[in-house]
């Protein structure tokens, strides 16, 4: 079907600052909404009050308001523009909160303004804990036993029902806001009485623990013809107990069973449809009982979420852009892969590589705060790696950190049985450094039964670790003989030339010149979103030390584009908006770009 004629103006609410939680990828939606909304014909309005993004320059939209997100100043630039709709799900948690204002306070009923991507009804049974505990239900899947509080009296009331410990999870909040783990009644007086301040309905769920339970999450898209597509499967390295941005996540999920993934995507379909999102996506996180199979679903997101930006650069699904067309009345087999030219967005992507994304703390500028890692967010921005396996992928992602001491360290510590045991009890709380106590204790002389049982990192996770310190074994055993296998065996599992120097005991640039010598040097692969199926048009590559180089021939003069790596403090996406606008201008002039 065409698209909707009716919508002549939309105005599209922004994320508004960056905070732990919602950052640079809602920037990266919105502006892939504003582009797609332009190319449709549609007037654009924009209210987003950071400066720093690119979606508040003045080429994005017809009418731009640099306006605090909220309901009163919304409510005055409709009655200013007259859109004939509001976009309220790409900008992250504020946009969707903002927008459930606007309805309560009467604005779009009073304007004529439709809610586009999700309606109300969607937004609040994918937000409202108790209502979505009755979706999960409806749809054949099972929640945690929990009670809704609005109190702490309530909450106190609460806890002789389900005990300690016990999930706090406030509605309606954004980044994990107000939500923890309490393990006693102190805790919960924190936790609880934090979470209902937080909350802006002063809704609180209390559930059953689920602490240690592997943790996954899938992207899903529905439009108006109950098309449903599921775009990408996620998987927490972390159990449950970690909050999803601060755990190290890898896509596709790679310790499910198939039988396990067809009943995660059959329950998030069915939810998808009860909840009603029909224009738009969704992010559904599950949790799966390691011992039973027992399968839980934890919640929902019914908008694109900061999991959205991992997917879509994960897959080279542009989620945001999709979204934004199925709003307009598209339907998916209509609106084409940008990447193939052949295939249509009803085609699930294919991952032939490995996707891992690993947090980047800030923690060192705060050395009173508390690094142990909950429910609630901590991290200040990510960094993604792709590769031909998991290993690879996993250490090229710690190196993108750029912090000193994110790559794993190879030197084998003498440790004794007390010590050894001293270092698996560490590991057992969830810190930022705990992947490195792992692998230590692993390299050290533990076992993956005793790792599993302190931290309940699934053993598949805890057996890769293992290969990397074999790895590293070989190479140290070889380090006199230095052959083109076992380099290219280290290369692939993603040893830099520095870490392959530590465990030789030479220099980086010894073993570079040693590599280059031997003709030991990286391709790149394409991202096409279907497993090398259809050719693949759009230019979007990752280094691997595999055979075959997959990227084309070209004869135009080119300019490389640095960026800034992940967000963090003092450097945020104001570089990814002197990026953006650096190739602007490259391709206005006809000159190739390389990121």
């Amino acid at each position: 079907m065409p698209r909707r004629t009716d919508l002549n103006s939309v105005l599209v609410i922004g994320s508004g600052p960056i905070v732990i939680g919602q950052a640079a990828e809602f920037d990266y939606s919105g502006t892939q909404a504003l582009r797609v909304l332009k190319e449709e014909g549609v007037r654009v309005v924009l209210v987003n009050s950071n400066p720093a993004t690119i979606m508040t320059d003045p080429e994005f939209a017809d009418a731009t308001y640099i306006e605090p997100i909220t309901p009163e100043v919304i409510a005055k630039i409709i009655e200013k523009e007259r859109p004939d709709a509001i976009l309220p799900t790409l900008g992250g948690q504020t946009a969707l909160n903002a927008a459930i204002a606007l309805d309560k306070q009467g604005t779009l009923r009073e304007y004529d303004v439709e809610l586009i991507g999700a309606n109300i009804e969607a937004i609040n049974l994918g937000e409202d804990r108790e209502a979505f505990k009755g979706v999960v239900e409806r749809a054949g899947g099972e929640s945690a036993r929990s009670i809704i509080v609005h109190s702490m009296p309530e909450a106190l009331e609460a806890a002789k029902e389900l005990g300690y410990p016990m999930v706090v999870r406030p509605s309606f909040t954004m980044g994990g806001l107000g939500s923890g783990m309490a393990y006693n009644e102190e805790d919960l007086y924190r936790i609880a009485g934090a979470g209902i301040q937080y909350s802006p309905t002063s809704e609180v769920l209390l559930e059953e623990s689920i602490l240690g339970w592997k943790e996954y999450e899938l992207e899903m898209m529905r439009d108006k013809n109950d098309n449903v597509v599921v775009v990408c499967s996620i998987e927490n390295f972390d159990p449950v107990g970690v909050h999803t941005g601060d755990s190290i996540t890898v896509a596709p999920a790679l310790t499910l069973t198939d039988r396990e993934y067809q009943k995660l995507r059959d329950i998030a379909i069915n939810v998808i449809r009860e909840v009603g999102v029909d224009t738009g996506g969704c992010n559904i996180q599950f949790a799966v009982d390691p011992k039973t199979g027992r399968i839980i679903v934890i919640e929902m997101n019914p908008r694109v979420s900061r999991s959205s930006a991992l997917a879509s650069k994960a897959t080279g699904f542009p989620i945001a852009k999709i979204a934004t067309k199925l709003s307009l009345g598209y339907t998916l087999d209509e609106i084409p892969n940008d990447i193939t030219q052949k295939t249509p967005a009803s085609f699930e992507p294919t991952l032939d590589y490995v996707v891992v994304k690993v947090p980047r703390f800030a923690f060192e500028k705060f050395p009173a705060a508390d690094p142990t890692l909950t429910t609630t967010m901590k991290s200040v921005g990510e960094a993604m790696a792709l590769g031909r396996n998991f290993t690879e992928a996993l250490q090229k992602a710690m190196r993108s950190l750029e912090q000193k001491g994110a790559s794993f360290s190879f030197t084998k510590q003498q440790l004794n049985a007390e010590e050894l045991d001293a270092l698996i009890e560490k590991t057992k709380i969830p810190t930022t450094q705990r992947i490195y106590q792992v692998q230590q204790a692993l390299l050290a002389g533990a076992s993956i039964a005793q790792v599993f049982e302190a931290t309940k990192i699934d053993p598949w996770f805890l057996d890769q670790l293992v290969l990397l310190n074999e790895v590293a074994g070989i190479v140290r055993e070889n380090r006199d003989n230095l052959t083109p296998e076992i380099l290219q065996l280290a290369k692939r599992h993603g040893f830099s030339d520095p870490q392959i120097a530590e465990i030789i005991g030479s220099s980086e640039d010894v073993v570079r010149g040693v590599r280059h010598a031997l003709g030991i040097r990286p391709v790149f692969k394409t991202v096409d979103t279907c497993a090398a199926e259809f050719e693949a048009f759009t230019p979007y590559h990752y280094s691997s030390y595999d055979s075959e180089d997959e990227v084309a021939h070209h004869e135009t003069p080119s300019i490389m584009i640095l960026g800034s790596g992940p967000n963090r403090i003092g450097q945020g996406i104001e570089f990814d908006y002197s990026c953006v606008h650096a190739s602007l201008v490259l391709r206005s002039l006809g000159t190739r770009r390389l990121w």
